[in-house]
């Protein structure tokens, strides 16, 4: 898997490794799926190694109600396991069903330019936070700002084509 541009190779990053299970190899998943268990549908992860991207076959997994554990093609161990800590578990953009219209995969939006409806530059997205409530742009420019995607209230436009993000903000807060 390639780690640019917007093919159907291109990595869209599901969660990450984040901590050991138990002696026999086994690793705590965070998902960012919904429902968070739709990430132990894929038979193959690609998790983002030193190297690159590596496709690791999914052997075993469960959903245990508030957490996600896994064990991986390889890794029989704890001390194997280790080494998987922090690594991001992504899937080919092919795998992945598309999206419905005026709905976009988290991983779309990153790296987008935001302005506002008068054009003025405020940043790029450099991720989103989930808050319950709805999601939260994480915008960098000239400083951070926090921009809830809230579609018709501050969200107007997003223009995948484009890279842009159209906001109805105030540049000065």
């Amino acid at each position: 898997m390639s780690q640019g541009g917007a093919g159907p190779d291109q990595p869209v990053i599901l969660g990450r490794v984040v901590g050991l299970f138990g002696v026999r190899g086994w690793v705590r998943v965070h998902s960012w799926t919904r429902p968070p268990g739709n990430i132990l549908d894929f038979p193959v992860w690609h998790l983002d190694r030193e190297g690159g991207w590596q496709a690791i076959r999914l052997l075993d997994a469960q959903d245990r109600g508030k957490s996600l554990v896994a064990r991986l093609e390889g890794y029989d161990d704890r001390d194997a396991a280790r080494e998987l800590l922090h690594s991001d578990i992504a899937v080919a953009r092919s795998d992945l069903p598309p999206p419905d219209e005026d709905e976009y995969y988290w991983s779309d939006l990153f790296g987008m330019t935001v302005e506002t409806v008068d054009g003025a530059w405020l940043g790029t997205v450099d991720h989103l936070i989930e808050t319950g409530a709805n999601d939260v742009l994480v915008v960098r420019g000239d400083r951070e700002r926090l921009i809830p995607f809230v579609v018709d209230d501050y969200i107007v436009d997003v223009d995948l084509d484009r890279r842009l993000i159209r906001v109805d903000w105030d540049p000065d807060f």
